[in-house]
């Protein structure tokens, strides 16, 4: 594999990390609990971090549909920590794979981005994924020290 998409991987399975260790020994009413209104629970962070990564790497940069419905996402409850976990790992994997087959010719290729109907670089849609799953892996920090703070404060 080329050395940027080695590198990207490395950076995308530290926040894979982060975000199974936000998930762990946790049960689902943890996982479901939001800190407040307008907040998303792990369970919603974690699936829409899978989703995300799965559309702007594999549908957007590698060309391969996912079916995303992405408002679903934000609607998921009920799932405990292995399911999410397993998912994510899924995840990872297929990125593992579409990373493999580029190359960095295909960088400065532009791909189309059906959700928002635009184009980008490859380059664009595969540093957007994995900011955007570093920038969801802080809120999933937060929000596990936010319950492990309230859990304290209950007991």
């Amino acid at each position: 594999m080329d050395p940027f998409f080695t590198a990207l991987y490395a950076r995308l399975q530290e926040i894979h990390a982060g975000l199974d260790k936000a998930l762990e020994g946790l049960d689902q009413g943890a996982l479901d609990w939001s800190p407040g209104p307008e907040m998303n629970s792990l369970t919603v962070l974690a699936t829409h971090v899978a989703a995300s990564e799965r559309y702007w790497i594999g549908d957007v940069a590698g060309g391969e549909p996912s079916g995303r419905v992405r408002a679903a996402e934000f609607a998921t409850r009920g799932k405990d920590a292995a399911a999410l976990r397993a998912r994510l790992a899924e995840v990872l994997d297929h990125s593992h794979g579409v990373l493999a087959r580029l190359t960095a010719a295909d960088l400065g290729r532009e791909c189309y981005a059906p959700i928002l109907g635009d184009t980008h670089t490859v380059a664009w849609a595969l540093l957007h994924a994995l900011d955007h799953a570093a920038e969801h892996m802080g809120h999933c920090q937060m929000i596990r020290q936010l319950w492990d703070q309230s859990q304290r404060a209950a007991g």
